[in-house]
């Protein structure tokens, strides 16, 4: 009732199903094999990044990222082996991004900025920095912003473009900071006595660090106070504490001590004209 053509079904099968059956079997093959092939790979490359002591929200990003392209070559060698023309698909997809990069170049300058910090690390989680026009205590730096929190504990997050574009003051960097201080005295004051007293009083506080030596000398005379520099070194965590300390410290041991600290005066004179 139905003809069965055997010599068609043989040529159908030698021009169709067995080369289609060969290239989706490849094609196939390629694609597993690659992606095993990739997972090495990028997982090798996330080993040798943590071993460099890399930010691990940076190894993740760049994984991420290697993984995308190393398979995109995997799925454009598997279309190759179906016959499909991915010498159009690549430049569609080059164009497309072309036009993504162009819509994106703030973000993008953002993304690459943040790269930058998290390969270079100017500073990390906890530091205290002033940098994109603001001052604070870093939070978290992602890949594009970073997040700061200021001293009255306030919420920054500043596009991390702005924070590599410009200075960046690491006030955390170091273990030691100098406190730079000036104590004016009056030109009636004693001023041995007075140098003496600082002396004394940078001595007596732990928290100062007898190396490098502290500094303690007359650095002007001003209008109206002969002005001292006091600047010892202390430990980063101790820089406020001290310096908010030992200015009180002052005020309170010149008053025990009769030296008066004075404050901007100004003498008008009025004549009167008969």
């Amino acid at each position: 009732m139905f003809g069965f053509d055997t010599e068609k079904m043989s040529q159908l099968m030698d021009t169709y199903v067995i080369p289609w059956g060969i290239n989706i079997v490849m094609a196939i093959v390629i694609y597993i094999i690659g992606k095993f092939i990739v997972g090495i790979l990028v997982n090798v490359f996330g080993k040798v990044m943590a071993r460099s002591e890399y930010d691990e929200m940076l190894i993740d990003f760049v994984k991420a990222i290697l993984n995308a392209i190393l398979m995109l070559f995997v799925i454009v060698a598997s279309l190759d082996e179906l016959g499909v023309n991915t010498t159009s698909m690549v430049a569609i997809l080059g164009a497309a991004g072309l036009a993504i990069g162009l819509s994106l170049q703030g973000s993008l300058q953002n993304f690459a900025s943040g790269v930058m910090l998290l390969v270079f690390r100017p500073f990390k989680a906890g530091d205290f920095i002033d940098a994109g026009g603001e001052m604070g205590t870093v939070k978290t730096i992602s890949i594009f912003t970073t997040m700061m929190t200021t001293g009255d504990n306030k919420q920054i997050i500043v596009p991390n473009g702005k924070i590599y574009g410009g200075n960046i003051t690491n006030f955390s960097a170091n273990d030691t900071r100098r406190v730079d201080m000036v104590v004016g005295i009056g030109y009636d004051s004693d001023l041995k006595k007075a140098k003496q007293i600082l002396n004394e009083m940078v001595a007596a506080d732990e928290r100062i660090l007898k190396d490098p030596e502290p500094k303690v000398a007359v650095s002007e005379l001003a209008d109206s106070s002969v002005n001292f520099v006091v600047r010892p070194w202390v430990a980063s965590a101790d820089y406020w504490a001290v310096k908010f300390d030992f200015t009180e410290a002052v005020k309170l041991r010149f008053d025990a001590e009769g030296i008066s600290i004075p404050f901007p005066q100004m003498d008008v004179h009025v004549h009167k004209n008969d």
